[in-house]
């Protein structure tokens, strides 16, 4: 049997309606900023909870949006070390200075990093909903961050549909940038979404999208924006996609839960613990490898033996450790991030896994371990 890490799910009766929406695309000319992108960031916005949303061509972009909106030029921006390069190198794009901190055991940023990393140049927070769980430190995060006047941001690239308490990532900051990106867990091919309740931010992420014009129709320019936009043929494909967005999510849970029950009897790997109150979207299934035992060695076994391909770490080098972020000043002590990025895996997931293939990688895991 072959496992794959991730498998990307375009039912074919959604197949058939794209093919023919595409070609109605095609015939109109209206290829960018049309009906499409419209209805998806209504349709987003609802299903989130904020009052605003913006459709672009890319979950980084989403975030240099949000920054360049919140004029983070000059000043310095918290994120956690164990995050994608993106995060970080936004905020450099962005004219902003970063500030590396370390996490807590639940892959996210900590209240108690936060405050020791907080400077007086110091003008938002970006929070990273790793493996698409929510942290329940967010709601203490939101506290401090609003204690001193800093902007809270979610990085909720992973979290499309997880919640915390009931409330839906992208809905908790100043604003939010999600990704469509073919590994997630509904895609557009490319593509991102901002979503927030600030109607200024609003009105400037549209202007920024589109070469930093007044309106779309006119060439007169207001702010220094680039080409973010997204396409139509990309807006239908994630307006398809997010609609089936509960139904993949209910089919991630069923077999995160058959992980859960299998791992319980595995010794050397555990997942990571999921809080009361937070619903995860399972777009990773993270665990935790007993220290000692080599990741590299078990992921070839892994495949060599049995055909499962892991997942991709979140994330197996932080930045801290990655070239591009040498000299920032910011190369401070890091333990655990260092310690869970160095012992993470994360087990095959997709919308079309089978309980059986679950069963089948949790047999696989318990030949090598036991």
């Amino acid at each position: 049997m072959q496992i794959p890490a991730a498998k990307i799910y375009f039912p074919e009766e959604d197949r058939k309606i794209l093919l023919a929406k595409v070609d109605n695309i095609l015939s109109t000319g209206q290829l960018t900023l049309g009906k499409y992108n419209r209805q998806f960031e209504e349709e987003f916005t609802r299903y989130v909870g904020t009052e605003y949303a913006v459709a672009v061509n890319s979950g980084t972009s989403a975030l240099e949006i949000i920054l360049r909106a919140l004029d983070i030029e000059g000043y310095s921006v918290i994120v956690p070390t164990n995050t994608f390069f993106a995060t970080a190198a936004s905020i450099i794009h962005a004219g902003g200075k970063v500030i590396f901190a370390d996490i807590a055991d639940d892959l996210c940023l900590g209240p108690e990093s936060i405050e020791k990393n907080i400077r007086e140049d110091t003008k938002a927070v970006i929070i990273v909903h790793v493996g698409g769980s929510i942290p329940p430190q967010i709601t203490r995060v939101k506290e401090i961050c609003q204690a001193r006047s800093l902007s809270l941001i979610e990085d909720a690239a992973h979290a499309h549909g997880s919640t915390f308490n009931s409330h839906k990532a992208g809905s908790f900051g100043t604003a939010a940038a999600f990704s469509f990106y073919p590994t997630k867990v509904i895609t557009s091919a490319e593509g991102g979404m901002i979503t927030t309740n600030d109607e200024r931010l609003y009105r400037r992420a549209g202007i920024f999208r589109d070469q930093g014009k007044s309106g779309f129709e006119r060439n007169l320019h207001v702010e220094l924006g680039y080409n973010w936009r997204m396409s139509e043929i990309h807006a239908v494909i994630g307006l398809y996609q997010f609609r089936r967005l509960e139904e993949f999510i209910a089919h991630r849970r069923k077999i995160a839960w058959v992980y859960d029950k299998g791992l319980e009897e595995i010794n050397g790997l555990t997942p990571v613990r999921i809080p009361a109150g937070v619903e995860p979207n399972y777009y990773k299934y993270v665990a935790f490898l007993n220290k000692g035992i080599e990741r590299d060695a078990l992921k070839k076994e892994l495949k060599e033996k049995y055909g499962v391909s892991l997942s991709g770490e979140v994330y197996e080098i932080p930045c801290h450790l990655q070239p591009i972020f040498k000299g920032l000043g910011n190369e401070g002590d890091f333990p655990v991030a260092e310690d869970l990025c160095r012992r993470m895996v994360c087990l095959p997931i997709s919308a079309v896994m089978t309980e059986q293939e679950a069963k089948y990688v949790i047999n696989s895991l318990r030949k090598i371990l036991t």
